[in-house]
């Protein structure tokens, strides 16, 4: 969840730490900090809060431990901006932590943090801070004795969890050591330009200064000197790493004269929806060869299961509907924390598709390592080249999407609905469920709705009206039914996670077993209704809370003909398939949870107690 930096080069370190932790914030902002090599001797600078609100201050007017307001020469460090998980958001909990010899920054969870924190105490160790973190530094120092390879090795093979370390060493004031397990990390390569050697939880940080990085892998060592990158085993061997280079513009993890990142991503849906898409398309027929996923492939599955967590939990939930709606093959769709826990019925017969954006998430990597235990096949679709769960899938589909920045997910989410539709046509082709002819028809509707989602963003009106009336909610609902509800339980998501309004999704058709009785005067009820087939029952179960006093903003085609009197505000959606209603009619359910957040005032691209990449359970 939190971010890592690290620096050591040719040029002053901080600004640059302080720039890429700010691409990072979006991974944790309860709190941030810094440190720096000053004349050998390891400072630091920490505080509660996002970076611009505490850290950047208290550098500014020169923090007690760093003895200098002068931060022009210092030229190796590390950075850390931090989602709390072990001990509450406070300057003593707050990254880099150390003790003058040792000091690193973490990103991750150490589960057997307490058995080595008695072990410490025992050996004369005292703690200050809440945190698992802390643990870390004193094991580090315990074994330190000079070689700090040693060191390392040492505590890697004692502590467990998932984790990704920067590490600084007195005694080496232009050296940062790296190492991971499942954590994401990145090395990256410097250049004329920036003369020295970046670490990053991602790329995006670093953008900026290179282009070009490595993959740590899981027990790998990096040394990252100034003027070289070494990788090494855990057992001290030299290790050949292949230089990558990003292949998206920094252009695209900047706001672009938009004022929020989630309102820049959401204009951008048309144009990732037809990239995405274009790729995965021949002859007009959806192929996945590339990746594996063939025709003998996907006849070899007896069943599918498709495991995500929040949006691209409720992507997969349009992917079973689609599955079995057309390709009438049995799916199973589930959170994957629970998934897994739950322990699944599947074989070598099976399928396993994992959804996750950025690849990291901790939950969704664990449910396809039990798949794969269990002899399915794994199917990834990520949107991050190279990530932990790109990597570890027998095979994997790149969304494309670009980076996604807000915290609140919306194009990463449109393209992971996109690819469960082509993932569905290619399936009920070969299962010999539609022709050719009529698999290609499907396909030329699809490669229509990047248009129409272009046409919903022209006039925004609409939306800020539905949110200006539910703004003031202290709760709402959603109700739709079939993909509807599917629709419903993602607009629901979206705006209590950026407006901290209460919100629940239900099937409509549910409503009379004991969720109505929530309806009181002027509750808002946000009622999705697109699908042909369901209008009419959909219709009823919005005049039923109409009708207990709800104000009720209706979601729907704008030829559908409704009733007026079942609806206080509507708001219209172009015409298409009943199928592909859902990548349409996410966008005005993205836009009013946006609108009812920027209206409430809460910080929309950062939202209290959230992270955009989950990596802890």
């Amino acid at each position: 969840m939190c971010g890592i930096v690290g620096f050591t080069g040719q040029k002053p370190c901080v600004d640059i730490l302080i720039e890429s932790l700010r691409r990072l914030e979006y991974r944790g902002y309860d709190s941030a900090g810094i440190a720096v090599f000053e004349n050998g001797t390891i400072r630091t600078a920490k505080a509660k809060g996002k970076i611009n609100e505490g850290l950047v201050p208290l550098i500014n007017r020169g923090a007690d431990d760093l003895h200098t307001t002068d931060f022009s020469h210092q030229t190796c460090g590390i950075g850390h901006t931090r989602w709390a998980t072990h001990g509450e958001p406070s300057d003593v909990n707050s990254h880099p932590i150390g003790n003058g010899r040792v000091c690193i920054v973490h990103n991750g969870i150490i589960e057997n943090y307490r058995e080595i924190k008695e072990f410490l105490i025992g050996a004369g160790y005292s703690f200050e801070s809440e945190t698992d973190t802390e643990t870390v530094v004193k094991l580090l120092d315990y074994y330190y004795d000079g070689d700090p390879i040693e060191a390392i090795i040492k505590v890697c093979a004692e502590i467990k969890g998932a984790y990704a370390l920067g590490i600084l060493f007195r005694g080496f004031p232009d050296t940062i050591y790296a190492v991971k397990k499942e954590s994401p990390l990145i090395v990256g390569k410097g250049n004329d330009e920036i003369p020295g050697n970046f670490i990053a939880s991602d790329v995006a940080a670093i953008m900026e200064y290179t282009k070009d990085y490595y993959l740590l892998e899981a027990g790998e060592i990096a040394i990252i000197r100034p003027d070289s990158v070494n990788f090494l085993d855990i057992h001290r061997r030299p290790l050949h790493k292949e230089l990558r280079t990003v292949d998206w513009d920094i252009s695209a993890a900047k706001k672009g004269g938009y004022e929020h990142f989630m309102l820049k991503e959401i204009h951008e849906q048309p144009s990732v929806l037809a990239s995405s898409m274009a790729v995965r398309i021949k002859n007009g027929l959806p192929d996945f060869s590339e990746c594996g996923l063939t025709r003998e492939k996907i006849n070899s599955y007896s069943r599918f299961f498709i495991v995500g967590c929040g949006s691209a939990m409720h992507a997969g939930i349009v992917g079973k509907n689609l599955l079995e709606g057309l390709g009438r093959v049995p799916v199973t769709v589930d959170i994957a924390s629970e998934w897994r826990y739950n322990d699944p019925l599947l074989d070598e017969h099976d399928l396993c598709i994992v959804i996750s954006q950025s690849g990291e998430t901790a939950d969704t990597l664990a449910a396809l390592k039990l798949a794969k235990e269990r002899g399915a096949d794994t199917l990834a679709v990520v949107n991050v080249v190279g990530s932990t769960i790109a990597r570890a899938a027998d095979m994997v589909i790149y969304m494309s999407a670009g980076p996604e920045i807000s915290v609140c997910s919306t194009k990463a989410y449109a393209v992971q609905v996109e690819m469960m539709y082509l993932i569905a046509f290619a399936v009920t082709l070969a299962k010999g469920k539609i022709t050719e002819e009529k698999c290609r028809e499907y396909i030329a509707k699809l490669q229509k709705l990047p248009e129409l989602v272009s046409q919903l963003l022209e006039d925004k009106t609409d939306y800020q009206y539905a949110a200006s009336h539910i703004m003031n909610a202290e709760s709402l609902l959603y109700i739709g039914r079939g993909l509807d509800y599917a629709l419903s339980m993602e607009g629901s998501l979206k705006l209590k996670e950026i407006s901290y309004i209460h919100s629940e999704s239900y099937a409509a058709g549910e409503l009379k077993h004991g969720t109505i009785s929530l309806i009181t005067e002027d509750t808002p009820v946000i009622a999705v209704a697109t699908q042909t087939a369901l209008i009419d029952k959909t219709v009823s179960n919005i005049k039923e809370v109409k009708a207990r006093g709800a104000k009720v903003v209706l979601v729907t085609r704008e030829t559908q003909k409704i009733d007026e009197k079942a609806y206080d505000i509507r708001v219209n959606l172009p015409e298409a398939a009943d199928i592909f209603m859902p990548i349409i009619t996410c966008v005005p359910l993205q836009l009013i949870a946006y609108y009812t957040a920027v209206q409430r005032g809460t910080d929309v691209d950062m939202p209290r107690n959230l992270a955009k990449s989950v990596t802890v359970e």
